[in-house]
């Protein structure tokens, strides 16, 4: 647009008050007054008088409300100038342009600046901005979504570069922006812009961008590297300089993802790890210490480290220069061998510092700074000044105080001190003293070598505990495998009385009382059994979330009316391969010691979810292999276990409750159905707010031709159907406990089978080979002398290849089948068990 020549401060423009007149309002008031003239003449001069005299009053007492109306300004006349208000000033002084259009787009309301900055002339001359700037390619998107942004009645901002108007002059920033006038109301749809001149904020920001880019270039440029680390470890710039050297890419490095850690070798950057410090203080340390590149190469370098602590010693980010030690290295031979000891310094995997008298540090290398960090969070951590005592745990200090004092003597061979550190997380280390002999090191009395053995002594104490499990295990075992022999006597001999006895005898009671409490003892050999991981299991494919929901009756009863059961199902659970009623009995077990933890009542929560193999590695507890799991939650609100016992709950027979009202045998039952089903199980326990056990069950996966177990129901159809337990036969019975191979034999010969005994393998063979072979089942035990069932089992086979075989046993099965070969198929009848067992498990085999 050509410069008009226009005065330095134009009106502006208000066409909000303009009304227009209305000439068919001005023809119909006519029309009524000479309709009135003419109805008069009609009338006649006589009898027009009244209606005459009623028309002038009419237009009388009109024209005084207009004269009163005019005065009060309630009427105006149309193109009446109003008068200007504070209101009015305030967009007229105003440096940006601002016009206001109607909802048709129309000019409103424009002020001086919008007119200066469009050289206006007059008010004819003014156009809504659209109009005004839409003739120039360069912007006309930029005031088309502008234009369409205020029809729509949306607020919308664009900088747009308009082009000079004439020839040799000066291109234009200028910032538009639109908006609704009002959001409900009579202007509603009206719309509000601002034009603003941004040309000399640009040609600043131009200005700063192309400094900036020279001191950017400059810097990456620069024969030093530099680079900052946010607080959280991240390095947030490196020059190119830096990238070079440690060959990586600059624009790869400005994606965030590099850490300190990817940079800097060893433990050296514990010495730049950001760390509280004095407040509002900058510190700038020297390191001598060995970056890495992309490749994993380490690089000698000197690190000028400098960083800010805020008004709470909290601290800000860091900037370090690097310079390469390349040069000097090859122009000072000493320097050189003080670089490299320094390196050997930092990077030595042992904690090392030297001391005073009093045990303050003189010097530190990165792992011993990194042994601070781990123990004192929190707190501002100069590694030289502070006490070495800091870092070691009240109770163990007097111990390290006086292997120094030892050391500030010039004594020898100081024994080493294991300590507790400080802190939290049950840490600790091993501390070797020597004594500093050189007249040079000032104020230095000892040199301290540190080891943490944390992960040491854990792996000790899992290592005693596992020995200690597994030998109460072989003990609980062979106790009851010795046990379950006479329990077998016991129970049969019972059967065999009670079959000669009818129920009205006086001593048919007693003798049922025998039997009662050989089952009940039979129940507390399972259970050891079960610790001991030698009990027998029938695995088969389970879904959590319906074994559990149908324990939920039987949970509600056992816990009674004062604990709140809350069962917690995770959603798509993956299969386990588990003994269902064994996989019960641990929900049972852990659900009844959580009842008599909650006296007074509570809550107890059962809850199952899949456990990936990535989350397992977020849990703190060891050992648990990664792999996919299905987890079992119980956690109560109980009293909790304290510390001092936690370790001894799955010990058999350990309990805390009172004489008589447990066994001790619940957990530990719990511990070796997990152990068996290659699961694990831990404890985490606050006293006085609960417990919390979790079972980790591994996920299976179904092999192709998985056939699942019957039901329960089709079990107790075939265990009906074998009503019958007579026979016919001929059964070698092999057991080396003879009072129970007699009573074996003479529940078996009732029944109607021919039955040879033999007390061991040996004469199990000789009786065989003299029937030649003829013979239809063997029952041997598992545990003999001379001969063991497997053994025996194999040599049989040889002399009879289509043998059938029912091995006896107080273990569990897969105790001993992995010694039999792949083609030897046998049953198993667990010990003890009944004479209709026995029989029942003899016919099954004789009849397969």
């Amino acid at each position: 647009m050509a410069a008009q020549d226009v005065s330095e401060n134009p009106k502006a423009i208000d066409r909000s008050s303009e009304r227009g007149g209305s000439i068919s309002l001005v023809l119909a008031v006519a029309l009524l007054l000479v309709g009135s003239v003419v109805a008069l003449l009609f009338i006649g001069r006589a009898n027009a008088q009244p209606y005459i005299l009623t028309l002038l009053s009419a237009l009388a007492v009109i024209g005084v409300f207009s004269l009163f109306a005019g005065a009060a300004g309630i009427l105006q006349l149309g193109g009446r100038e109003t008068k200007d208000t504070f209101l009015d000033a305030l967009p007229a002084t105003a440096p940006d342009g601002i016009v206001v259009t109607d909802e048709k787009g129309r000019l409103v309301y424009a002020n001086p600046a919008y007119l200066k900055l469009v050289d206006a002339v007059d008010s004819d001359d003014v156009r809504p901005v659209e109009r005004v700037f839409v003739g120039d390619p360069q912007v006309s998107e930029a005031i088309y979504l502008l234009a369409k942004a205020a029809r729509e009645g949306h607020s919308l901002q664009r900088e747009v570069r308009v082009p000079a108007a004439t020839e040799g002059g000066e291109a234009r920033w200028l910032r538009f922006r639109v908006r609704p006038l009002q959001e409900t109301g009579p202007y509603a749809r009206w719309a509000a812009w601002t034009v603003g001149d941004v040309t000399r904020e640009r040609v600043k920001q131009e200005d700063y961008f192309v400094e900036l880019r020279d001191a950017i270039d400059f810097l990456d440029h620069a024969p030093v590297g530099f680079f900052s680390v946010d607080p959280k470890g991240k390095v947030s710039y490196i020059n190119a300089t830096l990238a070079g050297w440690l060959d990586y890419d600059l624009a790869q490095v400005g994606s965030g993802d590099l850490k300190l850690t990817d940079i800097v070798a060893g433990e050296g950057g514990a010495l730049l790890a950001p760390m509280p410090g004095e407040p509002g203080n900058v510190k700038t340390d020297v390191h001598d210490i060995d970056l890495k590149t992309r490749g994993g190469r380490t690089v000698p370098m000197r690190l000028f480290h400098k960083v800010a602590f805020a008004a709470d010693g909290t601290p800000g980010g860091s900037r370090t220069a690097v310079l390469s030690r390349a040069r000097e290295e090859v122009a000072d031979p000493a320097r050189t061998a003080e670089v490299r000891f320094v390196r050997f310094f930092h990077n030595t995997p042992m904690a090392i510092a030297t001391v005073d008298k009093t045990g303050k540090i003189a010097r530190a290398n990165a792992p011993f700074v990194r042994l601070q960090h781990g123990v004192l969070k929190g707190e501002a951590l100069p590694s030289e000044g502070r006490s070495i005592l800091t870092v070691v745990a009240e109770q163990d200090r007097a111990a390290v105080e006086a292997a120094i004092r030892k050391a500030a003597d010039g004594q020898g061979d100081i024994a080493p001190v294991d300590a507790a550190l400080a802190g939290e997380g049950n840490r600790s280390a091993r501390f070797y003293l020597s004594a500093v002999e050189d007249d040079a090191a000032e104020g230095e009395a000892a040199i301290v070598y540190t080891i943490e053995t944390t992960e040491v002594r854990d792996l000790e104490k899992q290592v005693a505990q596992a020995q200690k499990m597994d030998t109460v295990g072989q003990l609980a075992g062979g106790i009851a495998h010795d046990f379950n022999n006479v329990l077998s006597a016991i129970m049969m001999a019972t059967d065999f009385l009670l079959n000669a006895h009818k129920p009205t005898d006086p001593s048919f009671g007693d003798i049922m009382q025998i039997k009662q409490n050989a089952n009940r003892a039979a129940s507390l050999v399972r259970h050891l059994l079960a610790f001991s991981r030698r009990q027998t299991l029938r695995p088969q494919v389970l879904d959590f979330g319906e074994t559990l929901s149908d324990l939920t009756i039987l949970l509600r009863r056992l816990l009674g009316e004062k604990v709140a059961l809350e069962m917690v199902h995770g959603r798509d659970l993956w299969p386990v391969k588990a003994d269902v009623s064994q996989l019960e009995q641990v929900v049972v077990n852990l659900a009844v010691n959580a009842r008599d933890a909650m006296p007074k009542g509570g809550k107890l929560t059962v809850r199952t979810a899949n456990v990936t193999a990535d989350e397992c590695k977020t849990f703190p507890y060891k050992p648990l292999p990664a792999a996919d799991y299905v987890t079992i939650e119980v956690k109560d609100t109980g009293t909790g276990i304290p510390r001092e016992i936690i370790d001894k709950i799955f010990e058999p027979f350990f309990t805390t409750k009172e004489t008589g009202k447990g066994t001790g045998l619940g957990l530990s039952t719990v511990y070796g159905i997990v152990k068996q089903t290659n699961g694990y199980v831990f404890v985490d326990s606050v006293v006085g707010e609960g417990t919390t056990f979790r079972i980790f069950l591994p996920r299976h996966i179904p092999v192709a031709g998985e056939v699942p177990e019957p039901a329960q129901a089709d079990k107790a159809v075939q265990v009906k159907a074998a009503a019958d337990l007579t026979g016919s036969g001929t059964i070698l019975l092999v057991e080396d406990e003879e009072g129970l191979r007699g009573l074996n034999a003479r529940g078996l010969t009732s029944r109607g089978y021919t039955v040879l005994e033999a007390g061991n393998g040996v004469e199990a063979i000789e009786v065989i080979e003299k029937r030649g072979g003829d013979v239809d089942l063997v029952v041997s035990d598992v545990v003999m002398p001379e001969m063991d069932g497997p053994t025996l089992a194999t040599k049989l086979r040889e002399i009879n290849p289509s043998l059938k075989i029912i091995f006896v046993s107080g273990y569990a099965e897969d105790a001993f089948d992995k010694n039999l070969p792949d083609d030897v198929k046998f049953n198993f009848l667990p010990k003890p068990f009944t004479l209709k067992q026995l029989v029942a498990a003899v016919k099954d085999t004789m009849a397969a």
